[in-house]
């Protein structure tokens, strides 16, 4: 039988039966309970109606029943679309219209957004409820579906099958349906696997949200192995160290904004982290300072993971031996923490001009990505999927990168939010390091303004430290002597908070919207 998704547990069962798999709060289910849920859930659909190719939704925090989805949807040839609970009404009806889901899933928390759903988009026939309370009218029961359907014997699928589609986050446009198949699944759990080395000793807590591929990466290469899944419901730092302390969690999944969190929590002196083997970053660049601050705190091993949801998502990694010798060393061993690794076993990358052609050494451009993780296209979208896959398999993911002569890829921004001041190209996250590597600064988020004379002016928007006393004129004197006087901020505005999506990246779109209201913006 071809490896798919459903394969991966079926081995964790047969091997793993009496390990623990599952820990949400009280709940605690072995490899067998587990895989017997997962097989009732996948048969209870067939009774329901649903068949291969139909498109089930999931709307719900982390929980045991969020992972029982991922693991049963496309056991059988159905498709999920996980969604982003942080979107509005609006981009949830269109993204479930857009799909074509026939079923959602929802928890207590989104019960009333999915019942207005479930009645305004048409095709949807069936709202499942996964909360704790009593089943409300007119849904069906997940507990009962997930306990009481008949076991589900595993069938042979084409590993190229879809097997689900993840909306990336509309920065320009209508939200699009990255179509993953079982393949592009599959490899990434291998890719996971040859990159972090996890096993069944291994504890993984889910923190980052799970409808995301910053923290879908890991699924199922820790179910693969017999590892154990903690679910966090909701992110909090101190709720994080209290499970990796509890639970022994060995691994751990955090983006920058978390990261920085963690080490402004007070209890993170007080809790015996020490079960931790690594933690692994992603989904945006961690400043430079910010890091150096994390490895002391927190001592385990570090991994930065690069990719997007259209890879499935891995692309590179920057492994845990170049951290610790990047943070003790110098010159170029100490510039590599700036880069995002090198790629990973089975993914080809090259970095290319505007012509298409590929770059000189340390000549930025666009990163194109290939391998068997790479997405089959966009659902519905020809027209767009044309433009991002060209040249037998390439994805052209937008990104504005330099590569090395050793292969290490240096990411310089989004090609859409470059800034080009005065004729000359400044790259946010170049501003970005200089401006973090002030102690009083918490966050920063580097974008392009109108300027009448120079097109475009570097803005910083910034959120400091609590207690911290720092203007303007201090922050622009701090970079002057980190980098050139042309990508120095001319304008800085001091905000609470930096407005984050659902996988915790700063939205630069929300911040640069207002300055642009009445200008045509020329990168885009």
């Amino acid at each position: 039988m071809s490896e798919t998704l459903g394969s991966v547990l079926a081995r964790a069962a047969r091997q793993h039966a009496r390990a623990e798999a599952v820990v949400d709060g009280e709940t605690r289910w072995s490899y067998a309970e587990l895989d017997a849920r997962v097989q009732a859930f996948d048969a209870a659909l067939d009774e329901l109606g649903l068949e291969q190719g139909d498109v089930v939704a999931v709307l719900a925090q982390n929980s045991a029943e969020h992972l029982v989805t991922w693991l049963a949807i496309p056991r059988s040839g159905r498709v999920l679309n996980d969604l982003n609970y942080r979107l509005a009404p609006a981009e949830l009806e269109f993204i479930l219209g857009d799909s074509g889901a026939k079923a959602l899933v929802v928890d207590d928390g989104f019960l009333e957004v999915g019942q207005r759903l479930a009645s305004t988009v048409d095709g949807i026939e069936h709202l499942i409820h996964a909360g704790a309370g009593p089943t409300p009218d007119g849904c069906s029961s997940f507990e009962a579906l997930s306990t009481s359907g008949a076991a589900r014997a595993l069938e042979s699928l084409d590993p190229d099958a879809l097997a689900g589609i993840f909306y990336t986050g509309g920065t320009t446009g209508l939200p699009k349906g990255a179509m993953l198949s079982h393949r592009n699944l599959i490899q990434n759990a291998k890719h996971m696997l040859i990159a972090l080395g996890y096993d069944e000793s291994d504890t993984y807590i889910h923190a980052a949200p799970m409808f995301h591929l910053a923290d879908g990466a890991s699924l199922f290469g820790i179910t693969w192995v017999g590892g154990k899944h903690v679910t966090q419901r909701a992110f909090t730092p101190a709720s994080w160290l209290a499970l990796v302390e509890s639970e022994r969690a060995t691994r751990g999944m955090l983006v920058p904004t978390m990261v920085a969190m963690v080490l402004e929590e007070p209890s993170l002196a007080e809790r015996d982290i020490s079960s931790l083997r690594s933690v692994m970053y992603g989904a945006s660049p961690m400043p430079t300072a910010l890091l150096a601050r994390a490895m002391q705190s927190i001592p385990c091993d570090w991994y930065q993971g690069y990719g997007m949801t259209e890879a499935a998502p891995l692309v590179s990694m920057l492994t845990a031996r170049e951290h610790r010798a990047g943070i003790a060393g110098a010159g170029q061993v100490a510039d590599r923490l700036r880069s995002s690794g090198r790629p990973i076993v089975g993914v080809e990358v090259e970095v290319r001009g505007p012509d298409g052609a590929p770059c000189a050494e340390g000549e930025p451009g666009e990163i194109y990505v290939r391998g068997a993780n790479v997405m089959r296209g966009y659902w519905n979208r020809p027209a767009e999927t044309a433009q991002a896959l060209v040249d037998d398999g390439w994805y052209r993911t937008g990104d504005a990168a330099w590569m090395d002569a050793d292969g290490y890829l240096y990411i310089v921004d989004r090609i859409k939010d470059m800034i080009i001041s005065g004729g000359e190209n400044v790259y946010s996250t170049e501003v970005e390091n200089a401006i973090y590597r002030h102690e009083a600064v918490l966050e920063c988020a580097v974008f392009g303004i109108p300027h009448p004379r120079l097109g475009e002016q570097v803005h910083a928007a910034v959120v400091t430290r609590a207690g911290a006393a720092v203007d303007a004129d201090d922050l622009v004197e701090h970079c002057r002597g980190l980098i050139a006087g042309y990508k120095l901020p001319r304008s800085i505005e001091f905000l609470d908070a930096l407005p984050k999506s659902g996988a915790g990246k700063i939205l630069k779109r929300d911040l640069r919207a207002p300055f642009w209201q009445g200008h045509e913006r020329q990168v885009s």
